[in-house]
């Protein structure tokens, strides 16, 4: 009974920090939805040249990419089971996007004409807020299509936003090579993040995702 009247009384304490956070959180979410919205707002790589170093830097220069691959690491750890037999483990649906954005990016390097990029960039923010959000649990097929699907348009911008410098084989690879690891890095911070939030904090989470979905609405309006 002392130890349950401890707890109780810590996890009293904790909450007006919580709810400060919390705060902190909806007043980001409000000046990125009133933000002039862009598809890929920040995102000036042709200045900067082909090479590892702008991949690697690339998805971290445009808050929607950035927001879009945290947030499916979240939805992965807080919704999808790490063990084998409930879905296969919480990587398979940020692998799942990787490699749809990899083939998106072949798409915008090659110039296919793929339609309404912007909004569904937009879009994904939206859903995978909302995923977010809702702690929504999904079947590991449908997870993946769904968001690999979304990734697909990612990397087509990725893609179509590579430096006009890269005249070469060598430096197109390595531009690519540096989106795709970053991606993945995000992928594994929102793991990581959403793993302690499901842990301590889950309407924390919950608040993050409506923020993120709050981005994506104000994109789509825009």
């Amino acid at each position: 009974m002392p130890g349950l009247i401890r707890s109780l009384s810590a996890q009293h304490a904790m909450q007006p920090r919580l709810q400060h956070v919390a705060v902190r959180i909806g007043g980001l979410a409000a000046v990125l939805a009133s933000a002039p919205a862009q598809a890929h707002p920040g995102h000036d790589v042709a200045s900067v040249g082909a090479s590892l170093a702008s991949g690697l830097l690339h998805p971290l220069t445009g808050a929607d990419h950035l927001l879009a691959m945290v947030a499916v690491g979240v939805w992965s750890a807080l919704a999808i089971s790490s063990h084998a037999g409930a879905g296969g483990g919480v990587l398979r649906v940020p692998l799942a996007f990787v490699a749809l954005m990899l083939v998106g990016a072949v798409l915008g390097l090659a110039g296919f004409a793929l339609p309404a990029v912007e909004p569904m960039i937009a879009a994904s923010l939206l859903v995978v807020g909302l995923l977010v959000a809702l702690r929504a649990r999904l079947p590991a097929g449908v997870a993946m299509a769904l968001v690999g699907g979304f990734a697909l348009f990612h990397g087509y911008a990725h893609g179509a936003e590579l430096p006009a410098t890269a005249d070469a084989l060598s430096a197109v690879l390595a531009y690519v090579g540096g989106f795709a690891v970053t991606t993945m890095a995000l992928h594994l911070a929102g793991i990581g993040a959403g793993t302690v939030l499901r842990r301590h904090a889950p309407w924390l989470a919950r608040a993050a995702g409506a923020g993120v979905a709050l981005y994506g609405v104000g994109l789509l309006v825009a």
